[in-house]
């Protein structure tokens, strides 16, 4: 998702305008966590003795041919398709909309992302020398504190510029608002600190 306020001199974006191809990527990694997510909440609720009749069906519905080794993949697989989840389109536009939702929920989530599994919590597009680039803020939790850092890329080449760890707060939306809260001069002091 890329959104910005016109105040920081980047631009807004919606999930109306097209996406870089790194962001669609992005994008369909966290929908594919979501719905994995909401899998295992449904899991938790059920009653232990529920649990192998849920696998038998899964089984029987095909969902362990591709995860054969590995029972709560199919299992997860299973209940996905069972839940009413919406398309990636309508999740990507709620994302979009209620982006603090979102973040307390990956927060309250027992799976939420890890250092060497960070997610891309924002991302703003705005231009340096004349040349469209992408800041993606990467945050993960660590304990009861979430980091982050920014990745920056530039719209026509594939390789990323990264930044040391520059976000300690104890919620995902606070790491968020900081990161909104840049204006252009700081991102491009921050993409310069990042180039070689």
């Amino acid at each position: 998702m890329i959104a910005d306020g016109p105040a920081s001199g980047a631009q807004p974006r919606g999930p109306e305008v097209g996406l870089h191809p790194a962001e669609q990527r992005e994008l369909e990694v966290q929908y594919a966590a979501y719905r994995r997510r909401q899998a295992r909440g449904l899991i938790r609720l059920l009653p232990r003795e529920a649990i192998r009749p849920l696998y038998r069906r899964a089984l029987d519905g095909g969902f362990g041919e591709e995860t054969a080794s590995d029972p709560l993949a199919a299992l997860l697989r299973y209940c996905e398709a069972l839940l009413p989840l919406p398309p990636f389109d309508t999740w990507r536009e709620d994302l979009h909309r209620h982006a603090t939702a979102h973040l307390q929920d990956l927060d309250d989530s027992a799976e939420a992302p890890t250092a060497e599994a960070p997610t891309t919590v924002e991302a703003r597009r705005f231009e340096f020398e004349g040349n469209p680039w992408v800041a993606h803020l990467r945050s993960y939790r660590e304990g009861h504190t979430w980091r982050g850092y920014i990745t920056f890329e530039e719209e026509n080449a594939q390789r990323l510029h990264r930044t040391a760890l520059i976000f300690s707060e104890s919620d995902p939306v606070d790491v968020r608002e900081r990161f909104l809260g840049f204006d252009l001069a700081a991102l491009r002091a921050f993409l310069r600190s990042a180039l070689p």
